[in-house]
């Protein structure tokens, strides 16, 4: 079997994530020690007690999935679960990219979760509250989306930001813009048009302030070449070479999450399994989506290791 480990985005946070493996688990442990460390925060209190909006919060909400993450790939190291040899190739939604890196040896624990924590408070800065927003356009086309987003602007920014399925478009920009999209959609025959409880507008051009602070910050970290190919949000390719991946890094700040097609193309590969570890089942269910025929399977918690161990 030909697979993939992927792993979640932002949206995926609960409170409780990641105490059902500390408690199993030393390994998974030794990762939230490591991340409070490396961010000088008692994170995983955080993400085991709350509150929720705190968590929410995209600086904390970040490196918290990595931390999930990363605590599942590192158990399953411990079970004889080589990501190398187990795995194919990996992916990430947007932030979970980094986790997928993180995973695959090209970047430290502490440093990931250093910059993850960079990158959400960089997100956050970039467009004043209440300024930008997103909205889920569900049962349009990628090109009606787009389309709908072009009519929107009106001289705003209004783009596709994360193309998660066929039918399930996220767009991003100007708050007044994206109001003019909502209505706009209803008439092309969108069946929701559902505005995003997010922060700020992710991965369009407003977010180029965040971009400038990532390429500095990415510049500072090594990187070295992932164990498998890392398939690019921004490319919905392969790609192994670190000076390549730094860049991208910076280019998916402001670029779209071509998710669609990254599982397309990992099909195209061969790939018969997508793998999401972390926290929630998002990845999962938008792979039936994508392609029918697509294995996928969640690893959570002890249970769901177990499961895999045995399987493997």
């Amino acid at each position: 079997m030909t697979r993939a480990f992927v792993f979640p985005g932002q949206g995926s946070q609960a409170v409780g994530m990641g105490k059902e493996l500390a408690d199993a688990f030393p390994a998974a442990r030794d990762v939230f020690q490591e991340v409070d460390d490396a961010l000088s925060q008692k994170l995983f209190a955080l993400m085991v007690e709350g509150p929720a909006d705190e968590l929410t919060l995209t600086q904390n909400a970040q490196p918290a999935l990595m931390a999930v993450s990363m605590a599942v790939v590192r158990v399953l190291e411990t079970g004889g679960v080589r990501l190398a040899a187990h795995a194919d190739l990996v992916a990430g939604h947007s932030l979970g990219e980094y986790s997928a890196l993180a995973a695959a040896g090209a970047l430290g624990l502490a440093d990931t979760a250093r910059l993850l924590r960079i990158r959400g408070e960089a997100m956050q800065k970039a467009v004043p509250v209440g300024l930008g927003a997103m909205a889920a356009l569900i049962g349009l086309s990628l090109e009606d989306a787009r389309s709908v987003a072009a009519e929107a602007a009106e001289g705003e920014i209004c783009e596709a930001a994360n193309d998660n399925a066929p039918g399930q478009v996220v767009i991003s920009g100007h708050r007044t813009a994206i109001e003019r999209a909502i209505v706009l959609a209803k008439a092309k025959g969108c069946k929701r048009a559902l505005p995003l409880p997010v922060s700020a507008p992710f991965h369009c051009a407003l977010m180029a302030p965040a971009a400038e602070v990532m390429a500095e910050a990415l510049e500072r970290v090594t990187f070295k070449a992932p164990a498998v190919p890392l398939v690019a949000n921004v490319t919905a390719s392969a790609v192994s070479d670190p000076l390549e991946i730094r860049r991208l890094l910076v280019e998916q700040v402001t670029g779209a999450v071509r998710w669609r097609e990254s599982v397309l193309y990992m099909v195209d590969a061969g790939v018969s399994e997508l793998v999401e570890l972390g926290a929630g089942k998002v990845l999962g269910g938008l792979a039936k989506r994508i392609h029918g025929d697509l294995g996928a399977r969640s690893i959570q918690g002890p249970a769901d290791i177990e499961a895999f161990i045995k399987g493997i």
